[in-house]
């Protein structure tokens, strides 16, 4: 039958129901110490391992994207883009003169720049 809610309970207040007293603490042995150093060590290895592998990887991606880069020929009809294409991001926004404004003239003085 269901025990009575006011009846007094053999466990002391704050345990673990089932448990048949205090727990005690047992210090690991030397062979789970060992166990758990090895364990430490193959982590260890396996994450370096992993690095060393990444940063390959990444090295011979960035050298195939640089033998592909140099590698393109441009057509036999087509031009090479001139230097002066490439121009000033800034000073195609207008936040700084264009190199071109700051060349001078055939009186030898700059024009203004707008």
């Amino acid at each position: 039958m269901a025990s009575k809610p006011n009846s007094p309970s053999r466990e002391p207040q704050g345990s673990v129901p089932g448990s048949s007293g205090p727990q005690v603490f047992m210090p690991p042995t030397a062979r789970e110490l060992r166990a758990q150093a090895i364990h430490r060590l193959q982590v260890g290895l396996l994450g370096l391992c992993l690095m060393l592998l990444l940063v390959g990887l990444a090295n011979i991606i960035m050298d195939r994207a640089r033998m592909a880069e140099g590698a393109v020929v441009p057509a036999p009809g087509a031009r090479a883009p001139s230097p002066a294409a490439k121009g000033d991001p800034l000073a195609d926004i207008g936040v700084v003169p264009s190199p071109e404004a700051a060349r001078p003239t055939e009186s030898g003085t700059p024009t203004p720049v707008r």
